[in-house]
C-alpha cells in the first residue's frame, strides 16, 4: 500500500512499478504530436490548474485515504516522471538517472524553502527521502480564505505546474539557469490573469481571489510580489506578457489555460471576455481553432470536480458550465459537419457505443474501441482528439445531444441551416 504522507514512498512506488502494479507507459494517439500530447495529459490530470484529478501512471491505486495535498504531491512527482519518459522514450526507464536529474534539478531551484532543506540535508539522508521533503514544500501554500468558493479550495499551490515546465527545460538542456526564469514565468501567468480579469471592465471578487491564490503561490520576492499586485491594480496590457513566450509550447498554453480559468471563475462568459482569448491566442501565435480544445479542457476540469469542489454542488451553476460547453460544441461540430458526415457512414459501432455511454458505463473495452473510432474522427476534426484521452468518454453525450440521432441523416443541409 503506498502511502504518500508517510516516509519512503517514492522508494515503495517504484517497487509497485517493479512488480508491474504500476506501468511507466501513456500511450500516444497516432497522429497526435507529443508537446500537444504532453498539455492535454497536464490539463486533463488536473495539474495545470493546480488541482489532483487523477494520476498519470498509477491509477489504479486507492487514493481514497489520502488528502489532496498528497494526491497532488504524487501527481508533482508522476508529472516530472512523465516529462522524463517522454524526452527519453527511445531508451530503457532508468530509476537512477531519472532521480538523480529529478534531484540536481530541484538542488538548483531557488525556492527559499527548497534551499533551506538542502542546507540542512541530514548526512544519512538518501537522494530519494530528500525529494519526498521537497515535492512536500512545493504542494504547500498557506493562504487562509473565509470565503469557501471553489477556485480557492481547490487550488494548493497553483503554480505547482510552472515546476513541471522548468523541469522540461532543465531535461531538454541541463542548464541550472532555467531556475532564473521562474519569477519571469511567474511573473508573465500573473499578468496574463490580469488581462483576463480586466477583459470584460469588471474586476469581480472571484478574479481578485484567483489572482490573490496564484500570487501566495508564487515565489516572490518581496520587490516582484509589489510590481505584480500594482499591475493588477491598475490593468495591464497584452505588450506587457514577454513576447519570448510566444516561442515556448507549454508555457504559452498554460497561460491560456489560466486566462480561461480565470474567467470562467464567475460562472458568466461576456462576448468581451471571449474576444480577449481571441486576441491572447493571436499575440501568443496559438492557432485560433485551439481555442475550443482549450474552453473545453478547463470545463471538463469544471465539471469532472463536481463532486470534490464546493462550487460545483450547486446544480445551476453545473448547468451553466455544461451548457456553454454544448453550446461551443455545437458550432464547432456544426463548422466540420461535411468531414464528419463522411466519417459517420463507416463509424455504426461509434454511434452505438456513444448513445449507450448516456445510459450506462462504458467497459474498458468498449472504450478503447470509442478512443481508436476517435482517432480516425480527429485527423479530420483535430479538435476531437480530446475524446481520445482516458476521461474524453465525460464529454460523449455532448455529442448525442448535439447530433439528435447520430447517423448521416443529422447532417441533411436544410436541418444544419436551421440549427445555424
Amino acid at each position: 500500500m503506498l502511502s504518500p504522507g508517510g516516509k519512503g514512498w517514492i522508494n515503495k512506488y517504484f517497487d509497485l512499478v517493479e512488480n508491474g502494479h504500476i506501468k511507466l507507459k501513456v500511450v500516444r494517439p497516432e497522429g497526435l504530436r507529443k508537446l500537444p500530447f504532453m498539455h492535454l495529459t497536464f490539463t486533463k490530470c488536473g495539474i495545470v490548474f493546480g488541482y489532483p484529478l487523477e494520476l498519470i501512471f498509477a491509477k489504479n491505486l486507492d487514493d481514497s485515504k489520502w488528502t489532496t495535498e498528497e494526491k497532488l504531491k504524487l501527481l508533482l512527482f508522476e508529472s516530472h516522471l512523465f516529462i522524463y519518459t517522454q524526452i527519453h522514450n527511445e531508451v530503457l526507464f532508468d530509476r537512477e538517472k531519472f532521480i538523480q536529474s529529478l534531484f540536481e534539478f530541484y538542488q538548483f531551484h531557488n525556492s527559499k524553502s527548497i534551499v533551506k532543506i538542502f542546507s540542512f540535508r541530514k548526512k544519512i539522508e538518501v537522494e530519494e527521502e530528500l525529494l519526498e521533503r521537497v515535492l512536500a514544500k512545493r504542494v504547500d501554500i498557506k493562504v487562509n480564505y473565509l470565503d469557501n468558493k471553489w477556485w480557492v479550495n481547490s487550488l494548493s499551490n497553483a503554480f505547482t505546474y510552472l515546476d513541471v515546465i522548468l523541469f522540461d527545460d532543465f531535461e531538454h538542456r541541463k542548464e541550472t539557469s532555467s531556475f532564473k526564469h521562474y519569477s519571469i514565468y511567474a511573473n508573465n501567468a500573473l499578468t496574463a490573469i490580469t488581462l483576463s480579469a480586466y477583459s470584460d471592465g469588471v474586476i469581480d471578487e472571484s478574479e481578485k481571489d484567483m489572482f490573490n491564490v496564484f500570487l501566495a503561490s508564487a515565489s516572490l520576492n518581496d520587490v516582484q510580489r509589489d510590481l505584480a499586485k500594482s499591475l493588477f491594480k491598475k490593468g495591464a496590457e497584452l505588450k506587457d506578457v514577454s513576447p519570448f513566450i510566444k516561442d515556448h509550447w507549454l508555457l504559452k498554453r498554460f497561460l491560456l489555460d489560466i486566462s480561461t480559468l480565470t474567467i470562467f471563475s464567475n460562472e458568466e462568459v461576456e462576448e468581451s471576455e471571449v474576444d480577449f482569448l481571441k486576441s491572447f491566442c493571436e499575440y501568443l501565435e496559438i492557432p485560433l481553432d485551439e481555442l475550443d480544445e482549450t474552453m473545453t479542457m478547463a470545463e471538463n476540469f469544471i465539471l469532472r470536480s463536481n463532486d470534490r469542489v464546493e462550487f460545483l454542488k450547486n446544480k445551476s451553476s453545473y448547468e451553466i458550465v455544461y451548457g456553454r460547453l454544448t453550446k461551443r460544441w455545437t458550432k464547432v461540430i456544426l463548422r466540420n459537419k461535411d468531414k464528419l458526415s463522411i466519417e459517420l457512414k463507416e463509424s455504426k459501432q461509434l454511434i452505438l457505443l456513444v448513445k449507450k455511454s448516456t445510459a450506462a458505463e462504458l467497459t474498458k473495452e468498449e472504450k478503447d474501441i470509442v478512443k481508436t473510432q476517435f482517432k480516425d474522427l480527429a485527423k479530420s476534426v483535430p479538435s476531437l482528439a480530446i475524446f481520445m484521452l482516458p476521461g474524453g468518454a465525460l464529454l460523449l453525450p455532448l455529442i448525442l445531444k448535439i447530433i439528435p440521432d447520430l447517423i448521416p441523416s443529422a447532417f441533411r443541409d436544410n436541418k444544419i441551416d436551421n440549427q445555424d
